[in-house]
């Protein structure tokens, strides 16, 4: 098992308040921060963001959820890992409208 595997966080389940963690979507970072609550009979979970200090909804099933990477671990390491066309294809409930057009 890989060093990516064991920070991967299937569902909110896993979590307890005060876990670090990371949310991913399509190999880009969009939230980093604490969880502060959990609702796992609906696999989602809230954070304090620690980018802009707001908390935010997360859901499990549309983001890559990881384990925050521990201080001094390779930049490799923290990339998060590519979906499979067999994961679910839920869109991010903060996804902005594109502005091309």
């Amino acid at each position: 098992m890989d060093v990516e595997e064991t920070r991967h966080i299937r569902s909110s389940s896993e979590l307890n308040v005060g876990d670090q963690v990371e949310a991913w979507h399509n190999g880009k970072l969009f939230h980093r921060g604490t969880v502060t609550q959990t609702v796992a009979a609906m696999d989602l979970f809230w954070i304090l963001d620690s980018r802009t200090g707001t908390r935010r909804l997360i859901d499990a099933e549309a983001l890559v959820i990881l384990r925050a990477a521990e201080p001094g671990t390779p930049r490799a390491a923290t990339r998060a890992p590519a979906r499979t066309p067999s994961q679910s294809p839920h869109m991010p409930l903060f996804q902005a409208p594109s502005l091309s057009g």
